[in-house]
């Protein structure tokens, strides 16, 4: 069946990578959570519970992996150190930012609205907001570090939402651009390697320093080592990418078809 020649070649990919990571200079390990397709049902179970459709592109990524997770470390004086991690949540961890108000809640108690506003910024993206006006949900936990986040904005209750970007809310709870779409982020995702604290790049204060310490390691040798591996896996996550946006377009292909026929029934 397709599934399992999809799986095979899944298998034979990643075994590949895993294969060539072994001789690389400095990379100690690399490790890829194989996940199967999440279920469309799940996806529609999803969108149903939230009031949301999923964007296409994140649709047809879940059809192709329930999720993603890649961890790499290095060699520094003879231990492995980890270093990078990227991470796309399964749909069952794409749960909400902010979650509704139990009837057993305290009235007067804090929550995340409180630290809401009503000005327009007069910037080219309106940032997200922890009321009702905005739907969150968390695709990645960086680490303790902040969260990457699907966001629709502009919402009404019991309306549908329909179109999303990604944000990065940070440790002081303020919102920051990444994409207007997930293959714009899986991308920005890849090209960073997730290296610690990669989203503080698209804020205005960067990386803290200890991100920055544990990015460039302090002798020349290591250093070294550490840039031969990056330009390294470079190759292993452009495999991964290339592999990833073909499946993405068979299964866009596959249910356009079906769309199609039906119309046409």
């Amino acid at each position: 069946s397709q599934k399992i020649q999809k799986n095979k070649t899944i298998t034979r990919l990643f075994n590949g990578i895993f294969s060539l990571t072994e001789n690389m200079p400095g990379v100690a390990d690399v490790r890829f959570a194989e996940r199967e397709p999440a279920d469309k049902r799940s996806l529609l179970s999803w969108e149903q519970r939230n009031t949301c459709i999923l964007p296409e592109d994140l649709r047809d990524f879940y059809l192709t992996t329930d999720g993603f997770m890649l961890n790499w470390s290095v060699k520094l004086d003879n231990e492995s150190v980890p270093l990078g991690s990227m991470t796309v949540n399964s749909v069952s961890r794409l749960s909400p930012l902010v979650q509704p108000v139990s009837l057993f809640s305290r009235p007067n108690a804090p929550s995340l609205s409180d630290l809401d506003w009503d000005d327009d910024t007069g910037g080219a993206v309106s940032p997200p907001h922890f009321d009702s006006r905005s739907r969150v949900f968390e695709l990645d936990s960086c680490g303790g570090n902040g969260k990457v986040c699907l966001v629709y904005n502009n919402c009404s209750p019991g309306v549908v939402a329909q179109s999303s970007e990604v944000w990065f809310l940070d440790r002081s709870l303020c919102w920051h651009f990444l994409s207007s779409s997930f293959t714009s982020f899986y991308r920005l995702m890849i090209t960073h390697l997730g290296l610690p604290e990669w989203e503080y790049n698209y804020t205005p204060y960067g990386p803290s320093p200890e991100a920055r310490v544990r990015a460039m390691p302090p002798s020349p040798q290591d250093k070294s080592s550490v840039f031969d591996s990056i330009a390294a896996l470079f190759a292993i996550v452009n495999q991964i990418q290339t592999y990833f946006t073909q499946l993405f377009q068979q299964v866009h292909q596959k249910y356009k078809n079906v769309c199609e026929l039906w119309l046409e029934g």
